[in-house]
């Protein structure tokens, strides 16, 4: 299993939201690219790298920061927050970042979704943003669009399935409830994406632990996101990575 360190973006900086909030934001880093430096010190092969500001707007505002990260850490990197046109996904791709996360765009038009994919295969994931009750499995969740701020009322168990047949290979599931939240990551909706769909899944929200990362990867699944657990020292990077592998 892949573990991909995450950096989310806004005006520059390197920052973290609870549970999506904008208003509950606390910055890390004023140099997102030192961040990225030392994931490629700690062993990580991936950055996940999110414009926050481009999640609630369209827009791509971040998108210098983002590439001067690849290019000073030499990760791979994938990219999301208000990619929501074939034009968009050209030039993220182009500029030479190795995926493409549409997460609004793909709700609101599917057709988007398979034409991306038919041009760049598996250059393309799509993030699906649940909210769920506590305890709630993936069929009792609905997907969130618009960096969080808005419900789509779409079934998410729905949406995954038809991700997949719009021949989606990569779904990154994010727990709203548990990002950020440092309370440990939703097994059980990881394990029931892993059981119903054939695509790779990347688990993000709520991992704070290695015990997290050791019971995801014993899933199979493709990979796992850290965020907080990194900015704050919960998680070694490096212990990580390991116990990933």
């Amino acid at each position: 299993m892949l573990i991909l360190p995450a950096i989310d973006l806004f005006e520059g900086k390197a920052v973290r939201l609870l549970r999506g909030d904008y208003a509950r934001m606390t910055v890390y880093s004023d140099s997102p690219a030192d961040v990225g430096r030392d994931f490629a010190r700690q062993g990580a092969e991936w950055a996940h790298l999110v414009d926050l500001e481009g999640a609630k707007t369209g827009e791509t505002p971040n998108l210098e920061t983002v590439l001067k990260i690849k290019r000073e850490s030499g990760l791979k990197c994938e990219v999301g927050g208000g990619i929501r046109s074939l034009e968009v996904i050209a030039r993220c791709l182009d500029a030479g970042l190795d995926r493409v996360i549409l997460g609004t765009a793909a709700v609101q038009e599917q057709g988007l979704a398979e034409e991306a994919v038919r041009r760049y295969g598996d250059k393309i994931a799509v993030g699906v943003d649940i909210f769920t009750a506590p305890g709630a499995g993936l069929r009792e969740g609905r997907v969130a669009v618009k960096g969080w701020t808005e419900d789509s009322g779409l079934e998410a168990f729905g949406f995954c399935r038809k991700m997949q047949q719009a021949g989606v290979r990569t779904l990154i599931c994010t727990d709203i409830s548990r990002d950020g939240a440092m309370k440990g990551t939703n097994v059980g909706l990881c394990r029931e994406l892993q059981e119903q769909f054939d695509m790779r899944v990347i688990a993000s929200g709520g991992v704070s632990s290695l015990e997290d990362v050791r019971q995801l990867a014993a899933l199979r699944l493709y990979g796992a996101i850290i965020g907080k657990a990194y900015y704050t020292g919960a998680v070694s990077l490096r212990e990580a990575v390991e116990a990933a592998r």
